[in-house]
């Protein structure tokens, strides 16, 4: 029997840059409380939110995507035409079909590489980043472009009190190339699609079709307590199987980077992981908003300009929603 080449590829992968792009309005939330009938202080309270930032009507996903792309392009230092493979994470593509990642490699110049969507909202960066890892172990790439990409605000419903508030646009990307030694840990993944009603749209597009106006848009809308105790609870669980797996324990951390869904959310998740001081914590949700499949790769951003210091640390990123879906891995930070 003939046997087939097989691609062999390196010992392991890591993140060589971030990318970032926030929308370019500032949104309050006294902006925004008249609707909802509440207030500043309300918000705070419960999110966290200080303000989130919004993209203009004429500012589309891909080209937030764009822009964090070349950013982190060029500081990881290559080419685009080196990306072997395009990744992006939306839930905001302008279209069904075709994929946003093939416009975003064209508008990059990283034709002709592979490219396709993720529809895993804000779990989506994770899984990226998982698969990413793969095929530049696997010899399938040498460098991938992972990308998580929203403009939620296009699915904001002013009048909605369980998640309208949260929504923000943005974008952010991550480089992966070659490295001697793991830079990504094994991926701790899965979903619950026996609570895929929790989070979601409000109508289904053929309704919007259908009725002829009689039906709104499709916005997004959330069951508050049912994503608030799964996340709190059993995330906090997948955290510690991604540390377990990574070979680690909290102490050997220097950041944590979870979705930036809710800022409550966010503490308690440290507080169960029971993170030791020196370990900073992501929280880009006050003054940027839940950008879903864009929050981790922006929150890290962040963290790593305002703490240069945490270059070649580990941190441990989660992602959770819409499906419900979830991932984690410890990653190298660049």
């Amino acid at each position: 029997m003939t046997a087939l080449n097989q691609s062999t590829g390196h010992a392991g992968s890591r993140i060589l840059a971030y990318g970032a792009a926030r929308g370019d309005v500032v949104v309050t939330n006294d902006d925004i409380v008249g609707p909802i009938d509440s207030s500043d202080e309300w918000i705070r309270q419960r999110t966290g939110v200080i303000e989130r930032r919004r993209a203009s009507k004429d500012v589309e996903a891909v080209d937030l995507a764009v822009e964090a792309s070349l950013d982190a392009i060029r500081t990881a230092g290559i080419e685009p035409s080196q990306i072997g493979a395009v990744l992006v994470s939306t839930i905001s593509n302008t279209v069904q079909t075709p994929s946003l990642a093939a416009l975003l490699t064209d508008r990059i110049g990283a034709t002709p590489a592979p490219a396709y969507d993720i529809s895993a909202a804000c779990a989506g960066f994770t899984y990226g980043i998982a698969q990413a890892d793969a095929f530049i172990r696997s010899g399938l790439a040498e460098h991938v472009l992972v990308v998580g990409a929203e403009k939620l605000s296009q699915f904001a419903k002013p009048t909605d009190r369980t998640i309208s508030f949260l929504l923000a646009d943005g974008a952010g990307a991550a480089i992966l190339g070659p490295s001697d030694e793991p830079g990504v840990s094994p991926t701790v993944w899965g979903s619950d699609g026996g609570k895929w009603d929790a989070v979601g749209m409000d109508n289904p597009l053929s309704a919007y079709r259908d009725g002829a106006g009689a039906v709104d848009w499709p916005t997004l809308r959330q069951e508050g307590q049912t994503v608030f105790r799964w996340a709190v609870w059993e995330m906090a669980k997948v955290a510690q199987q991604a540390l377990d797996a990574a070979g680690i324990t909290a102490d050997d951390l220097a950041a944590f980077v979870p979705h930036q869904a809710n800022m409550r959310i966010i503490d308690e998740l440290a507080k169960q992981l029971k993170l030791p001081e020196h370990v900073l914590i992501g929280r880009d949700i006050a003054t940027t908003g839940n950008t879903s499949a864009a929050s981790i790769p922006l929150a890290a951003h962040a963290l790593l300009v305002e703490h240069p210091e945490l270059s070649g640390g580990l941190a441990l990123q989660i992602g959770f929603g819409a499906g419900l879906v979830f991932g984690a891995q410890v990653v190298r930070l660049p």
